[in-house]
């Protein structure tokens, strides 16, 4: 029995977890989450970088995914720099509000899905200001969802350009007007849909301390004899500066805006 007047005791955290998951089950949690939002009306989604290539392979159709979740009622834009494919407004994510507006009408964004384009994009924190601008505002109803993967280690890949790479807090700064609502590593290889969330009571957790536990998970240290006999397997000369490896790693967030 507390005494009366005393302080309540420090509530206990749950433990740190990583669970395995899929990058195909958590777009499915999103539109799950997108689902239970707009309810019965017609979502607005808008694709920033829409503009199939070749290269897409591994990449997701979203307007399919969309069309299939959610039927002819959704209404997809998808915005690119650049005329082609899945492409419906041609404008720069980092452009003028104004511009964007006037591309893509006043209406607000229920969904803006932002999948490995801000490495791409040369001010992207004005693209952040841009998305949190663009999607529908929160009060008695929860604000729009903003989906954003960008890459934490993975090679130099120019199209047209490639300038920045992000960690979750990063991209937490960038964009600060939203509440993350799931965060989710996944990684690059064709075909393996692999991906890990690192939770606490079933909630992310975006503490700083849980740094210390996330650097480990990922990173590959091997031993000099292991180094030699790999780079010794290459086909073109690799030079050794380090035994430290990084595969190509995805870091991937679920925002909310805040009311």
């Amino acid at each position: 029995m507390k005494p009366a007047g005393a302080a309540a005791p420090p509530e206990s955290r749950g433990e740190l977890r990583v669970v395995g998951t899929s990058v195909g089950r958590e777009v499915e949690r999103l539109l799950d989450r997108l689902a239970g939002q707009v309810g019965r009306r017609a979502p607005r989604v808008l694709q920033v970088g829409s503009r199939t290539l070749v290269s897409d392979r591994n990449e997701r159709n979203w307007r399919n995914l969309i069309a299939q979740r959610f039927g002819d009622r959704a209404r997809f834009v998808g915005l690119d720099l650049l005329e082609g494919t899945n492409v419906d407004v041609v404008a720069d994510i980092c452009g003028s509000p104004r511009t964007l507006a006037l591309k893509l009408g006043e209406g607000p964004f229920d969904l803006v899905i932002c999948s490995h384009v801000l490495e791409h994009t040369r001010h992207p924190a004005r693209a952040a200001g841009n998305i949190e601008r663009l999607l529908r505002p929160g009060g008695l109803a929860p604000g729009g969802l903003a989906y954003i993967a960008t890459p934490w280690s993975q090679a130099f890949h120019a199209a047209p350009d490639d300038y920045w790479r992000f960690s979750v807090r990063g991209l937490m700064l960038m964009f600060g007007k939203l509440e993350i609502v799931s965060s989710f590593y996944s990684g690059g290889d064709v075909g393996l849909d692999v991906a890990y969330r690192v939770v606490r009571d079933g909630q992310p957790d975006l503490d700083p301390r849980a740094g210390a536990v996330e650097q480990g998970l990922f990173q590959l240290v091997l031993d000099h004899e292991d180094n030699r006999d790999i780079l010794a397997r290459q086909a073109t000369e690799r030079l050794p500066v380090s035994r430290t490896y990084l595969p190509t790693l995805f870091v991937n967030v679920v925002g909310v805006l805040k009311a």
